[in-house]
């Protein structure tokens, strides 16, 4: 049975975030504002990749004592969670925020834009928070600070989890921080009954939500396919078996097969080569080809049934030329599927926070999010918060991942303002 805020709780937001619980979105107190665009911008001025975030935990960790909190660090490896427990029974609701930036080399001309330097994969690299997951920690730490200021009429317990690595390890192999965090026990001491999450999303104006129930995001595999022929001169192919032709014809049946033995309309499939790497010279044909790419999909069914038909072309394909194939596919991250009744709850929440018309369904999209490893636990609900201001296209702005991202500040206000509601709702809910 859903209850509505208890008064005390009415009030409290109302404390957090302006003059009122259904105050104009983006409406927040002015010491908390300020705090987040101060938040924000420290920490867009000092980006830190995945599993390197030493300085971002440091900076939250200290934040969550600031509250009263006793913050467990150093989970999977760079990960800060801490546990607010209310004065009354409840239920246990988990919020995840994102903390690493991405080798992106930032052109915003922002006065507080990034100017580190790192080392990802070899290459030396700038670091920027290109997705916005600087965003991410400053809204979370908001929220924690709205909380603790209403522990003593909160019903239940809230995990904040500060995760690394969700852009995947600067090194291959490397486990993503989600499942890391998972295996190293972040919900040792108490399973939550429910997890949150968001997205800043530079498709959507400030002040919208974005949010639907089901599938969300797709899961992320990446693939590497290795063909190995027979090295031989460029003009006398036939005393070699050339493995860059042989890959060339797998990588356009795999698209043949998408179109023509895969139902995408019951559930989208996309399969992308980003590398073709073969050969040193023009002349020379040479032994093996390498094709590494990523597969997106929205079913667990459908992507075993893409990888077993992939395996079989290229096996097929190579067999054929006399040449051997190999297939390797890793899974980054699962799709993110919203729980249908989680969401059903959730939806009058974000509502409430921003109103009924700036919430916005979102169709399906083909990013994928580690977020998914926690809410194939736990029910999740994952929902997206708009960065371009009013005013100017969507379609026109530069997007997450983008060197020229550069969300709207108001987005802020709006992220605590949603994860909040969202959250004490859930706290007073009972089924």
């Amino acid at each position: 049975m859903r209850r509505s805020l208890p008064l005390s709780l009415c009030f409290a937001v109302a404390l957090a975030c302006g003059t009122s619980v259904h105050a104009a979105p983006g409406d927040l107190a002015p010491d908390l504002a300020q705090k987040l665009v101060d938040w924000r911008r420290d920490l867009h001025q000092h980006p830190e990749l995945g599993n390197q975030e030493t300085r971002t935990a440091a900076k939250v960790a200290e934040h969550l004592r600031g509250l009263g909190l006793e913050p467990r660090t150093g989970i999977g490896p760079t990960g800060v969670v801490a546990v607010l427990t209310g004065a009354r029974p409840g239920p246990r609701i988990a919020l995840r925020a994102d903390m690493d930036a991405l080798p992106v080399t930032e052109a915003t001309g922002l006065p507080f834009a990034s100017t580190a330097r790192a080392t990802y994969r070899g290459q030396e690299v700038g670091v920027m928070h290109a997705c916005g997951h600087d965003m991410h920690v400053a809204i979370l730490m908001g929220v924690a600070e709205a909380l603790a200021g209403m522990r003593e009429q909160l019903a239940g317990e809230v995990v904040v989890i500060f995760q690394p690595a969700e852009e995947g390890p600067p090194e291959p192999g490397e486990v993503f921080g989600a499942k890391r965090m998972l295996d190293e026990g972040v919900f040792d001491d108490g399973t939550p009954d429910a997890i949150l999450g968001l997205h800043v999303w530079a498709g959507l104006h400030t002040g919208q939500i974005g949010f639907r129930s089901g599938p969300s995001l797709a899961s992320a595999d990446e693939w590497s396919l290795t063909v190995t022929g027979q090295q031989t001169h460029g003009s006398r192919p036939w005393d070699g078996v050339d493995p860059i032709t042989v890959g060339a014809q797998i990588l356009l049946a795999t698209q043949s097969m998408l179109a023509r033995q895969i139902n995408i309309v019951d559930s989208p499939v996309v399969l992308t080569a980003g590398q073709f790497q073969s050969g040193v010279r023009f002349n020379i044909i040479p032994d093996d080809a390498r094709l590494v790419g990523t597969l997106r999909t929205y079913d667990a069914d459908v992507r075993e049934d893409v990888i077993a038909r992939f395996e079989r072309i290229a096996n097929g394909h190579a067999e054929a030329a006399g040449a051997k194939a190999e297939l390797s596919v890793v899974n980054n991250a699962p799709a993110t599927v919203n729980d249908p009744e989680l969401a059903r709850r959730v939806l009058p929440s974000l509502q409430a926070a921003v109103g009924a018309d700036n919430v916005v369904e979102m169709p399906l999209q083909t990013i994928a999010e580690d977020f998914s490893q926690f809410a194939n636990v736990v029910p999740g609900a994952y929902f997206f918060v708009g960065t371009t201001p009013r005013g100017q296209d969507p379609a026109t702005m530069p997007i997450n991942h983008s060197p020229h991202y550069a969300p709207d500040e108001a987005a802020l206000a709006v992220g605590v303002r949603t994860m909040l509601r969202a959250t004490l709702d859930l706290l007073e809910q009972r089924e």
